[in-house]
């Protein structure tokens, strides 16, 4: 999609472009479903990367300490305790800059994913960058997304990481398409990026063939001891205007409501599902942020007559 069409969609009177992006939503979608997922840092801090919006870096005085990569046991009492809350995604964290083939922690993540898949959950890891070599391994253990964001736009990027390029990015993404895993990739407004930036940063979302399958839309959660730190939070019409465009612009997508629940109140993400979100991030916490519990979201699906979307992995062997 080109550039000036995305800012036609998003210059659209707002409860015209709410209305439009339902009626996208409603085409390719049941429309009280949403996706359930829960995200564990299955190896926190220590990082070597210097993102701006990242407590997990090394760089920074955050107070998040280096802490080794959790036991495959400790990651399925949490997976199955993330089966039983009503989660059909379990997406697995590690704070590095990539996975290198013949690492030992390397093998005992290929070793952790062949257990969490046996769960009959949709397996999704963000592990840094990767070549084709490792993709192919990610997959053959039982991957079926990679979770690798673009964060903003390729002209934004370099002022909030400069460690790596948005090239590499790009780079890690063909390599998770090559070897046949879905790709879950979205972006972090509230950086101190333009309207502009958030619809280039959406731009090239569409460029990629196959479409990702899932787009995750984080606002900023401002972190101790980052850089970052004192930025203000995003306008909530802003988040949902960013959210309808998305919708309309990736049809078949799903839209994930990441970072920044917590900021939002319950007529926020009401709006925000209305717009064509389905998907959200199920848990008290997401990799070092504060997430919205349990119970409050199932009383939030209640009161809006929202359901789980059902598992689409059978039961394997449990």
């Amino acid at each position: 999609m080109q550039l000036t069409d995305l800012q036609a969609i998003y210059a659209t009177p707002f409860f015209e472009l709410i209305s439009r992006a339902r009626g996208v939503y409603l085409e390719h979608w049941h429309g009280n479903e949403v996706q359930l997922c829960t995200l564990l840092s299955i190896k926190t801090g220590g990082c070597s990367e210097d993102c701006g919006y990242c407590a997990q870096s090394a760089r920074y005085a955050s107070g998040v300490k280096a802490e080794r990569l959790l036991p495959t046991q400790e990651v399925m009492e949490v997976a199955r305790r993330a089966r039983e809350n009503g989660s059909t995604r379990f997406c697995m964290g590690a704070a590095w800059k990539g996975v290198r083939e013949g690492d030992p922690r390397f093998e005992q993540v290929l070793g952790t994913v062949r257990e969490v898949s046996k769960l009959g959950m949709e397996v999704c890891v963000t592990l840094g960058q990767l070549s084709d070599s490792e993709a192919r391994q990610l997959k053959a253990a039982g991957v079926k997304a990679y979770n690798h964001n673009i964060d903003t736009s390729p002209e934004h990027y370099p002022n909030i990481v400069t460690t790596h390029t948005f090239e590499d990015r790009l780079n890690t993404i063909k390599a998770v398409q090559g070897a046949g895993m879905d790709v879950c990739c979205g972006g972090i407004i509230g950086m101190g990026e333009s309207e502009l930036d958030r619809l280039k940063m959406l731009q090239v979302l569409t460029t990629f063939e196959p479409a990702p399958e899932s787009v995750p839309i984080n606002c900023l959660m401002p972190m101790p001891g980052t850089p970052m730190e004192e930025q203000p939070p995003v306008d909530i019409f802003e988040m949902v205007r960013l959210i309808a465009t998305t919708r309309i612009a990736l049809p078949k997508a799903k839209v994930r409501l990441s970072a920044g629940r917590t900021r939002m109140t319950k007529e926020g993400q009401a709006l925000a599902f209305f717009a064509g979100a389905n998907s959200i991030f199920f848990g008290d916490k997401l990799l070092t942020a504060e997430n919205p519990g349990v119970d409050a979201d199932m009383a939030l699906f209640k009161e809006l007559d929202l359901v789980p979307q059902p598992s689409s992995v059978a039961v394997a062997g449990v």
